[in-house]
């Protein structure tokens, strides 16, 4: 095969693995989502969560920051404090699910929205996000 061909290939295999991943990143929006932590935090750093309303409300971004050798538990309380304080009890409800999880669910007439996460610069601690 010519050189040039396979650089083709695998230029079309590389696009077509990152459209793969861009539609999978890409949430669903929901009334209700769960965010679990596992393991615990190498070293001191933030986390930031964007909850984007549909219909065209504008997005939250919501940053947790983070100390070296924090807990999952301990992760999971700070954040929902952090989402609680920027979101607010009227439109959502939060609270730690099983020690190391994050629930958030819609109240009411509230939006459904959807559930990203932004940035994360901590290592050692694993974040899953899905529907509830």
């Amino acid at each position: 095969m010519e050189p040039a061909s396979l650089r083709r290939m695998l230029a079309v295999a590389t696009l077509a693995a990152m459209a793969c991943f861009a539609a999978s990143a890409h949430a669903k929006p929901m009334g209700s989502w769960r965010i679990v932590f596992n393991h615990s935090a190498d070293n001191d750093g933030a986390i930031v969560f964007r909850i984007a309303p549909v219909e065209g409300a504008a997005p939250i971004d919501v940053e947790t920051k983070i100390p070296a050798k924090t807990t999952e538990n301990d992760v999971a309380q700070l954040v929902r404090d952090s989402l609680k304080a920027s979101l607010g009890s009227e439109n959502y409800h939060l609270y730690v699910d099983d020690g190391e999880s994050v629930v958030i669910r819609k109240r009411g007439k509230t939006r459904k929205f959807e559930l990203t996460l932004v940035s994360n610069s901590l290592t050692g601690l694993e974040i899953n996000i899905g529907r509830d």
